[in-house]
């Protein structure tokens, strides 16, 4: 992250002798990108984090991907993925590229293992539900509306609220997520201009020290597999840490919207960026205030991103048969923009309610047979005041 933060107890100098109460040593890691030159954290365990009982077998992560033979808009009625299982176990991946894997995830039971996903950054945002994050960072209770970002070396689990609904989306990136260097300046600190800042970001509440004896299993997902160790001793046993990386969580009703006289473009609502694609979060807001402005978005041409959308609630004011945990991709190579009507409507209108979250990625994304399955054929035609005809044979 941005800023330093740091929970529990830690020596006064690094990589120096910390005891514990019987005179043995802490055991000090460093979590870190880039080598040694990026941000990172330096965490103190009760017992050798390296130590590994037994490793268990594995598995292939096998993703089957449409045979595509058409280049169209689609939409994905993505509320109809049904709930189940953890918080890993309950993914259904829909797109990716070599950069970012996207997935729509509905758990009901908290994981009964640890994870660690060892390729970059995950972003999980939590359209409905509650619950607890639990990391050796410590715990992070996460809300309907919550981005909840968690750095490439975190382990963690997610335990839902007993009988409340959940429904997530779910963004793996192969790389780093930050917020825009554009918000920060030459030290890190968010600019004035940002739409949102350090008081908006929530690091984790309080460290819970765990030091018990036993078979605790931590998965790990790289290189397509995801990997299952046993450790000896429960993996949530940090006394303290400090730095720079660390998981967090940042609500969408806490994005500041900038607006202005015309319609602005959609980097005006970047939230966060990552490598090879740039996150965005669409918020209730004022429209346009030109005498002639006209709010609803002009047609435009995604030369170099594909366009993915998921609606989280409200009424969009582009789109007509969207509905909540809708997902739009609109791929480069072929127009898009507001659907007939709603362009010349949305003159004089004031303000909009929706919230959205949107992924510009800079690769071609590729649908998942999962995707597939959930598609509506008829949604490439709605442009057409002609009568739909669905994907031709």
């Amino acid at each position: 992250m941005t800023y330093y933060y740091k929970l529990g107890k830690i020596p006064h100098k690094r990589h120096t002798q910390f005891r514990q109460n019987d005179g043995s040593l802490y055991h000090e890691e460093l979590v870190g990108t880039h080598g040694f030159s990026g941000i990172k954290s330096l965490l103190y365990h009760l017992h050798p984090p390296t130590q590994v009982l037994k490793i268990l077998p594995g598995s292939k992560v096998n993703i089957s991907l449409e045979e595509q033979t058409f280049l169209r808009h689609r939409h994905l009625r993505a509320a109809k993925v049904a709930a189940g299982s953890d918080a890993i176990e309950s993914r259904v991946p829909l797109m990716l590229n070599a950069d970012v894997c996207i997935s729509v995830a509905r758990p009901t039971i908290p994981m009964p293992y640890w994870y660690r996903f060892a390729r970059g950054d995950e972003v999980i945002f939590i359209h409905e539900g509650s619950g607890v994050l639990e990391s050796q960072y410590g715990i992070i209770s996460y809300e309907a509306g919550d981005y909840v970002v968690i750095p490439s070396g975190v382990v963690w689990r997610l335990v839902p609220d007993r009988g409340v609904e959940q429904r997530m989306l779910v963004v793996e990136a192969y790389g780093h997520v930050e917020p825009p260097q554009r918000y920060l300046n030459q030290r890190g600190q968010f600019l004035e201009h940002a739409p949102y800042c350090e008081r908006d970001i929530r690091p984790p509440e309080r460290l819970i020290t765990y030091d018990e004896k036993g078979e605790f299993e931590v998965r790990v997902k790289t290189r397509d597999m995801i990997c299952r160790y046993l450790y000896a001793y429960h993996p949530l046993d940090i006394v303290g840490w400090d730095g720079y990386l660390w998981p967090f969580a940042f609500n969408i009703k806490d994005f500041e919207p900038i607006t202005g006289k015309i319609h602005q473009p959609p980097s005006v609502h970047q939230t966060f960026a990552g490598s090879g694609f740039v996150l965005c979060s669409f918020v209730p807001r004022i429209f346009d205030y030109h005498p002639l402005a006209i709010p609803a978005p002009y047609n435009h041409s995604n030369v170099d991103s594909d366009e993915f959308i998921y609606y989280i609630d409200g009424k969009f004011m582009s789109r007509q048969g969207i509905e909540r945990a809708s997902i739009t991709l609109h791929p480069s190579g072929i127009p898009h923009g507001p659907h007939p009507g709603m362009y010349e409507g949305s003159i004089g209108k004031e303000r909009t309610e929706e919230f959205a979250v949107m992924l510009d990625t800079f690769k071609p994304l590729k649908l998942t047979t999962n995707a597939a399955a959930l598609e509506d054929k008829n949604y490439p035609y709605s442009w057409d005041n002609l009568q739909p005809r669905g994907i031709q044979p």
